[in-house]
């Protein structure tokens, strides 16, 4: 029988797959989004105040569900801005609309910029940083895998420990270098997530333009500004959980 956290993990995908496939209202979407914030603070404070990595052992499982969640939004929000981006500013929902006109001051312009300095504070700086770190540390641990087990043996053939203590450190060993080798396979999701993000955000743009000049009959200027500053909003909400994560 799976145990319920197994049963838990297993309903939280298929819900963020629904959320990718199925449209979202504008007030569901809200709620999802100041989730998702939430989440990523709340795992920033756990990492932070963790004192071993197997404290934290389901931190590359969490990664992987929260930019799967992320990417589900940015669906969510893409078809939300898109069919309804020419109606009015909330749209998208009141945290987009939030994060468009409180965090960039309504100006578009200045929000396209901060998205940008965002995007290559995480991509560039963070994520690639990250990436080399778990690398590294997957290496460094699966390198002195041997020597560990060799000590292990020393010290049970030497009467310092005892068997159930020799089988508890080998458990610890073992579980440390998978804990290694996932954290080096999730941080490169987290890295495709970023780039992701970038991408979505400038379909965004152009679709939006291109659906509101020529569909929904908008002047250039009211389209450009209406689109834009959702986009770079939804950008914002999406981002800045990734940051926190990264």
């Amino acid at each position: 029988m799976a145990s319920s956290s197994e049963i838990l993990s297993a309903v939280g995908v298929i819900a963020v797959l629904l959320v990718m496939i199925i449209p979202v209202p504008s007030m569901l979407l809200d709620f999802l989004l100041a989730i998702n914030i939430t989440l990523s603070v709340t795992i920033l404070l756990i990492s932070m105040f963790t004192l071993t990595p197997l404290d934290f052992s389901i931190f590359p499982t969490l990664l992987l569900l929260t930019t799967l969640f992320r990417l589900s939004l940015n669906v969510a929000s893409t078809r939300l801005i898109l069919l309804h981006g020419n109606e009015s500013a909330s749209a998208a929902g009141k945290v987009i609309m939030s994060f468009g006109n409180f965090v960039v001051g309504g100006n578009y312009v200045v929000g396209v910029i901060v998205f940008v300095i965002l995007v290559l504070v995480n991509f560039i700086v963070i994520t690639k940083g990250a990436s080399r770190i778990a690398e590294v540390a997957a290496r460094f641990t699966l390198d002195a895998m041997p020597g560990k087990q060799m000590s292990i043996d020393a010290d049970l053939n030497a009467g310092m420990i005892d068997e159930k203590e020799a089988r508890k450190r080998r458990t610890i060993i073992g579980r440390e270098a998978e804990f290694h080798g996932a954290m080096d396979g999730a941080v490169k999701f987290v890295r495709g997530d970023a780039i992701a993000g970038v991408i979505i955000t400038l379909i965004n743009i152009l679709a939006g333009f291109v659906i509101g000049v020529f569909q929904k009959q908008m002047p250039i200027m009211d389209a450009a500004q209406n689109y834009t500053l959702l986009t770079v909003g939804d950008g914002l909400v999406s981002q800045i959980p990734a940051l926190l994560i990264s």
